[in-house]
């Protein structure tokens, strides 16, 4: 594995996610948690696009 995959600030808040779509999910039907995954990860990819500077 590269050593970027294994730095705390990639890991943590992965972690972080996980734990807070878990509470959130909870109560959730399927569809809607799908929903909400797909609409999280694209949040997350438009995130990291605007700050790599649209590389």
């Amino acid at each position: 594995m590269p050593p970027d995959l294994l730095r705390l600030e990639i890991i943590a808040p992965l972690l972080m996610y996980c734990a807070l779509l878990w509470w959130v999910g909870r109560g959730l039907s399927w569809t809607a948690w799908f929903a909400t995954v797909a609409v999280t990860l694209v949040l997350i990819a438009f995130v990291v696009l605007v700050e790599r500077g649209w590389r």
